[in-house]
């Protein structure tokens, strides 16, 4: 704040004292978030890492039960039960408020169908087709959960910044130009006083001169 806006007065010291007040609390609060916030990702990173590692097994175990019904039944066989599949999945996106920020919340359903209601032939195929299906819903599953952690943490990651940039903002710029401030009127309000007590001080020998 230029010096030459403040004006050196017990009602202008009174606000900013006030305004110091305020900040130091929103400082603190603001601390509490990111530190919350922090914590929150790093649970949330956990989960996805582990997610990561669940996708890579399911995607080569489904890899692995393809390979065996392309061998078992023919890649046409299994093409023509693929393309039978008549139930696909739905997703619906959903939000959440996670400390003061919206992510999403995916709710996703007729993923898992039993092989009675996939729309092919259950005699004409054989148990290998069943169980790469099963793989790969499982899989998609695990897809599904991983987008839901990837965008939760984008999201953290965004309001963390933010919240960071505020912190530093109050810490570094705001607070300390307010404790300034007040240095300056108090500075001021004490050379007042002083100038207030000599002028009484030569009022008074005055006086007695007469």
């Amino acid at each position: 704040m230029p010096r030459i806006e403040i004006q050196p007065t017990r009602s202008e010291l009174q606000e900013t004292n006030r305004r110091i007040h305020l900040t130091t609390n929103g400082h603190r609060i603001l601390k509490l978030k990111r530190d919350g916030l922090i914590m929150e990702f790093f649970k949330i990173l956990d989960e996805a890492k582990d997610i990561r590692e669940d996708i890579v097994r399911k995607y080569q175990e489904s890899s692995e039960r393809i390979a065996i019904a392309d061998a078992v039944d023919g890649v046409l066989a299994v093409r023509s039960a693929a393309l039978a599949i008549s139930r696909k999945p739905k997703i619906e996106l959903l939000t959440r408020n996670l400390m003061g920020v919206v992510v999403p919340e995916i709710e996703a359903t007729t993923i898992r169908t039993p092989p009675e209601d996939r729309g092919y032939g259950i005699i004409g195929t054989s148990p290998h087709i069943d169980l790469a299906a099963d793989s790969y819903q499982r899989l998609l599953e695990t897809v599904v959960k991983a987008a839901e952690l990837e965008t939760t943490m984008r999201r953290l990651l965004e309001e963390i910044e933010r919240t960071k940039r505020r912190v530093n903002a109050l810490e570094f710029k705001v607070l300390p130009d307010l404790l300034e401030t007040k240095k300056f009127i108090e500075m001021r309000l004490e050379e007042m006083e002083r100038d207030n007590i000599f002028r009484l001080k030569r009022i008074k020998a005055k006086a007695k001169e007469a």
